[in-house]
């Protein structure tokens, strides 16, 4: 029997999971939900044994029931080959008193590769399932690192097209040469005069906007989304929390049944809601801690039940979390309001209109398992230098906001409990700011790849492919647009 999903914002109309990875977002602007979440339906120690292509095997066929097995397993050999420059796929490494999940081994060099390796393959697939002769249309907004992931995924991927928006001043220098050298005829890059949250309502107003979608439609085009909004993107990040717990069990960190911790740095919230789906599927995580930088939107919520948007936007080191509107935030709210889904409308529609929402003390009640906590950028340098100094792991700024966090906020109430941190991008994507870290005398007036030819000799790994493509790729990607231009822009690369 196939495991169905429904709108956050309407029960009532449900669509099989391929149907839903082709939709991308439902078309009352409600995010996919599946109607309960499946349990994982192996012994727990069987996972000690498994390989990353297994184990994703074993949670995806509980989402994705209207794939078949040799559906599924063609889409997971065919994204987790030797793209990944490990064999482990999300290598877990010990560094003090902590344990980080390596998603960075991708393509792209950034976590977002775990799912957008595979979601070309699973939309593909689905639209062969589905019958849909229209030409895809992938829309993303990204922070950062999406963007690549998503363009390095589907380049020249037959039956689709896609267009990436961008905040101009908003991303790292190595963020945007990868994204504004990517080759395909089917890709468009855009960075827009604005921040990620600009970007990202404008792609949601482009999904809603009916007429448009009837224009296109028209012109054989039809629109889905390779953000996290996807539910194609949030069930293959379920996997490495997975994986990890059984790497903890191999390694004889755990025994099966014993508790791990989680602890994710994010700012849209899909990480670590794959976590939390990982946990209610029966693994036996005990806190979700949500880790924030600056843009603490996040942490407010979890201590107050107010969430507001209607504060400075700060950029910082740590870009993809510089996020003011946390999409998947919406997907808990649902869970945790005994999945109502005219209260979720209601609470999303004030936060449209006022940028703000509070929840009842019950659905608080419901969101229990999670803690938030925040680092500033001073203190984000610091535990890059700290980890450095003691262990000789370097961190990136996105990983340094949740280890910092953990040590300083949650290591000593945890007590023997390990904590896996998702170390969510390689600091070759960072150099700038995890050298300068390190030491702002010594490499504070380097250039770029200078700093990350002085990163090599310090990690002692080889400087990633994604980094050695980009040295001296051309630019060809230069358009700029101001956020209120993005349909225009749609328009001319679509119809042009």
């Amino acid at each position: 029997m196939n495991l169905m999903y429904n709108s956050t914002r309407n029960a009532g109309k449900q669509v099989t999971a391929s149907q839903a990875i082709l939709k991308g977002l439902a078309e009352d602007g409600g995010l996919f939900v599946p109607e309960r979440i499946p349990a994982l339906d192996i012994p727990l120690a069987s996972l000690a044994g498994m390989s990353y292509q297994e184990t994703a095997y074993v949670v995806m066929k509980q989402f994705l029931t209207d794939y078949s097995e040799e559906e599924l397993k063609d889409c997971i050999r065919r994204a987790y080959d030797d793209k990944f420059d490990t064999e482990e796929i999300a290598p877990l490494r010990e560094a003090g008193s902590a344990y980080y999940l390596e998603l960075f081994h991708g393509a792209t060099i950034a976590f977002k590769d775990m799912a957008l390796s595979i979601l070309p393959y699973l939309m593909t697939t689905a639209a062969r399932k589905n019958h849909e002769t229209r030409e895809i249309v992938i829309l993303t907004a990204t922070s950062g690192d999406t963007g690549k992931a998503a363009l390095s995924g589907f380049a020249d991927v037959p039956g689709t097209r896609i267009i990436v928006f961008y905040p101009k001043h908003g991303v790292s220098p190595v963020q945007e040469k990868q994204m504004v050298t990517q080759k395909g005829a089917n890709t468009c890059v855009i960075g827009i005069l604005g921040n990620f949250d600009d970007a990202q309502s404008g792609v949601k107003r482009l999904f809603a906007d009916q007429k448009l979608g009837e224009e296109l439609s028209e012109q054989g085009f039809c629109f889905s989304s390779a953000n996290s909004i996807n539910i194609g993107r949030l069930v293959p990040q379920i996997v490495y929390y997975v994986y990890s717990y059984g790497r903890l069990l191999k390694d004889g960190i755990l025994t099966s049944g014993e508790p791990m911790n989680v602890v994710v740095p994010t700012g849209n919230f899909g990480n670590i809601l794959a976590a939390f789906y990982a946990k209610n599927m029966g693994l036996p995580i005990g806190k979700l801690i949500c880790a924030s930088n600056e843009n603490k939107v996040l942490f407010d919520f979890f201590e107050t039940g107010v969430y507001d948007r209607n504060r400075e936007f700060v950029l910082t080191s740590s870009p993809s979390m510089d996020i003011l509107i946390s999409s998947n935030l919406e997907r808990l709210i649902y869970h945790a309001s005994g999945r109502d889904a005219a209260m979720n409308a209601s609470l999303m529609r004030q936060l449209s209109e006022s940028g703000r929402y509070t929840v009842t003390d019950e659905m608080r009640a419901q969101m229990c398992d999670f803690a938030g906590g925040y680092a500033t950028e001073e203190q984000t340098f610091e535990e890059i230098r700290r980890v450095f100094n003691e262990s000789g792991y370097i961190l990136d700024t996105h990983t340094a906001v949740a280890s910092r966090v953990y040590h300083e906020q949650f290591a000593k109430d945890c007590g023997s409990v390990p904590a896996v941190i998702a170390s969510t991008a390689s600091p070759y994507k960072f150099a700038r700011s995890v050298m300068t870290a390190i030491d702002q005398e010594k490499y504070g007036v380097m250039d770029d790849f200078g700093l990350i030819d002085e990163l090599q000799k310090l990690a002692g790994v080889p400087i990633p492919r994604a980094i050695e493509e980009i040295r001296n790729a051309p630019v060809l990607h230069r358009t700029v647009i101001e956020k209120n231009e993005m349909e225009s822009a749609v328009k001319r690369f679509l119809l042009s």
